[in-house]
């Protein structure tokens, strides 16, 4: 994992109460990296799948979920977040089965693909603020061998496009571009300069 500094504890100390509206143990570990305390929440949200609208759809669905968590936690900050993959002009969610998993992965062999992260932030009583941030993947090209190591050696059906660059990435990444973080699923260089921010308008 790309290890993320703690903030300060000036901040640490002035932070409201956070509410992390994730199921995702990515998600939950990346912002654990911060020092800050969070409690967490794993909203039933709608989501939706705009065909050509990437950014779209997880600025969409990231609001969904924190508009169910705000219902639930009306008092505290809270953050929401939703990510996808783009590859070959459509967009990439989770896989339904392993089959589909290593069809998306044999699809990406060699291939270079965007993965979108909208993040949505709020404080009780104000309107949330939502980042979408992007970052690129490129593939090595991948045996069928790797193919199904990696499939056994990783959980990949919670993933969007059926990999995490952090658990045994090695064996499928060539190279990335823009935040490790938000290929992770949340982007902490956007959740730290919003939490920055909350403390200092204090």
């Amino acid at each position: 994992m790309q290890i993320i500094n703690a903030l300060p504890a000036s901040i640490l100390c002035a932070l409201p109460p956070l509410v992390l509206g994730s199921a995702s143990p990515r998600r939950h570990k990346l912002l654990a990296q911060l020092g800050v305390e969070f409690t967490i929440a794993a909203p039933e949200a709608r989501e939706i799948a705009i065909a050509a609208d990437p950014v779209g759809t997880v600025h969409h669905n990231a609001l969904a979920k924190h508009v169910v968590c705000r219902k639930a936690h009306p008092r505290a900050a809270i953050i929401t977040a939703d990510t996808l993959v783009w590859f070959d002009n459509r967009l990439i969610g989770k896989p339904v089965h392993l089959k589909e998993a290593a069809t998306f992965l044999r699809a990406f062999s060699g291939r270079t693909q965007i993965i979108f992260t909208a993040v949505a932030l709020s404080l009780p009583d104000t309107d949330p603020v939502t980042r979408v941030v992007a970052s690129s993947a490129t593939f090595k090209v991948l045996s069928e061998e790797t193919i199904s190591t990696y499939l056994a050696a990783t959980r990949p059906l919670d993933r969007a496009g059926a990999y995490d660059i952090d658990e045994n990435g090695d064996l499928l990444i060539a190279s990335y571009s823009g935040s490790y973080t938000n290929i992770m699923g949340l982007p902490l260089e956007e959740v730290c300069d919003w939490l920055t921010s909350v403390v200092n308008s204090r």
